[in-house]
């Protein structure tokens, strides 16, 4: 398997240096995702003028399109506190009762990853979103007794890439859900127009254009990309990043005009030639190219599915005519 993807949509510790910093604060400087910024725009604004907590809400959609900068945010914009942690990371009750007692009238807890949290822990979490408050159990055997822990009203704001694994108990406690979408080429190239400016990189919109079309529709791709063809410009002694660098730079590393890399060809080329376009389970795919059915569904398939080249049935995956006529 191939470590630290280039266009790997989840974090990979070459982010971290400066995607926190190439955050969004507020919602004015938030692009793209308008139907989602909009209401919540209106959602919030409700909220506070109420002097209330926001709705819990639940963040979808593939990694990478901003569902923890969009949950820092709306902290922002409430004026609150947000605690942050992830479903795999409680896995006790007394874990999630610890944090949960310790949030302040109207904090922000955001929850990545929330369908992995362990069921056990998940109906703890039940009644704190419907009455704010939480049964602990005291003592074992005979001698244990519950008691109710009153909590302040709070928001949960729970992400995930996989709403399906999501419990219906669960999904049904949200108050708003929100799809996030894959970015269009016009708003990536605006993302890596400020992220550049950030950082100090001297491009132009024609170069922004050319990085954002192959950027996968993904924010955290394009920031990634950007400095991988900064560091091409530099190395050939350029001082501005236009079209033409930025295609070479590209090009150089493998990744066409629509933003698929190898393990994306190798996967498409896999079905077509080995399988006669399918369909073809997720698993014999993943042992035929050495890979895990995670990785693929996590990875390849959404883009590969938004850009119309791939079919899930129930049967298996299926190659469209466009990914005939584009991988032929």
């Amino acid at each position: 398997m191939v470590e630290e993807r280039l266009l790997e949509p989840a974090l990979i510790p070459a982010d971290n240096e400066v995607e926190e910093g190439l955050r969004p604060r507020q919602l004015v400087n938030y692009v793209g995702q308008r139907k989602a910024v909009a209401n919540l725009k209106v959602f919030i604004a409700a909220a506070r003028k109420r002097g209330e907590a926001l709705d819990h809400l639940l963040l979808y959609g593939p990694p990478g399109l901003g569902k923890t900068t969009l949950s820092r945010i709306i902290a922002a914009e409430m004026g609150a506190q947000i605690r942050g942690t992830s479903g795999p990371a409680i896995t006790r009750p007394g874990d999630l009762a610890a944090i949960l007692s310790s949030l302040q009238p109207h904090d922000i807890l955001f929850i990545d990853e929330i369908h992995r949290l362990n069921r056990v822990v998940e109906e703890i979490l039940y009644p704190a979103l419907e009455d704010f408050r939480i049964d602990i159990i005291i003592g074992q055997g005979p001698a244990a007794r519950s008691i109710s822990l009153e909590l302040p009203p709070f928001t949960l704001v729970g992400a995930t890439t996989r709403i399906g694994l999501l419990s219906s108990p669960l999904r049904d406690r949200f108050g708003i859900v929100m799809r996030l979408e894959f970015y269009q080429i016009d708003e990536l190239a605006e993302i890596i127009l400020r992220s550049a400016r950030i950082l100090a990189i001297e491009i132009d919109r024609e170069g922004a254009a050319e990085i954002a079309r192959r950027s996968r529709g993904t924010p955290r791709i394009a920031n990634r990309l950007l400095k991988r063809v900064r560091d091409f410009a530099q190395v050939d002694g350029l001082s501005a990043i236009s079209q033409e660098v930025a295609a070479t730079a590209l090009d150089s590393l493998e990744i066409d005009t629509l933003g698929l890399d190898n393990l994306d060809r190798l996967f498409m080329d896999t079905i077509i030639h080995k399988f006669n376009g399918g369909p073809v389970g997720i698993e014999t795919l993943a042992a035929v190219l050495h890979e895990e059915p995670d990785t693929l569904e996590d990875v390849c398939e959404p883009f590969l599915l938004q850009s119309g080249f791939l079919d899930r049935t129930p049967r298996g995956r299926v190659v469209t005519r466009r990914a005939r006529e584009y991988f032929s």
